[in-house]
């Protein structure tokens, strides 16, 4: 993603109060705790149990212009993701997902960063990177099961 689509995106906060999930005075009191943290303005707000997280998801998906799914009951292709680094599925949280003649696509629980999605893109080679949204409880259980997978390819090595 270049910095112009970034810049052409409204605003979170913006968003979030057009669809009336929080007010003007709870987005207020969310930037300033954001200035004394460092941590996303969606994220403070589902700490303070002001939105939910499926409903910051659905929104950040409008922000960035990218699906939002949940991966349970979805099939996981683990030939696909055998295929990318250890560092960019449990250090960077990008999951191939699925590929076709041009593209992979990637889930992620954090379409802003950028540094994951050069790595993606890296590792990709010639095939665009596609993103779509998840949740963190989907990414930590494919990272759990990726784990898994690691710790018996390495027993039977031993």
């Amino acid at each position: 993603m270049d910095n112009k689509i970034l810049r052409k995106q409204k605003l979170l906060g913006q968003i979030l109060i057009e669809k009336k999930l929080i007010t003007t005075q709870q987005l207020s009191d969310a930037l300033k705790e954001q200035e004394h943290s460092n941590e996303f303005l969606g994220q403070i707000l589902k700490k303070r149990g002001i939105i939910k997280e499926d409903d910051l998801l659905t929104v950040l998906a409008e922000q960035f212009n990218i699906p939002y799914i949940k991966l349970k009951d979805r099939y996981i292709d683990w030939d696909l993701i055998r295929q990318f680094s250890p560092s960019l599925i449990i250090d960077y949280k990008y999951i191939p997902l699925a590929r076709d003649d041009w593209a992979i696509t990637f889930a992620t629980t954090n379409p802003m960063d950028i540094n994951a999605l050069k790595k993606a893109e890296d590792e990709a080679g010639v095939l665009k990177a596609k993103l779509v949204l998840i949740n963190n409880a989907d990414m930590e259980d494919i990272i759990h099961r990726y784990r898994q997978y690691l710790r018996g390819n390495i027993s039977k090595i031993i």
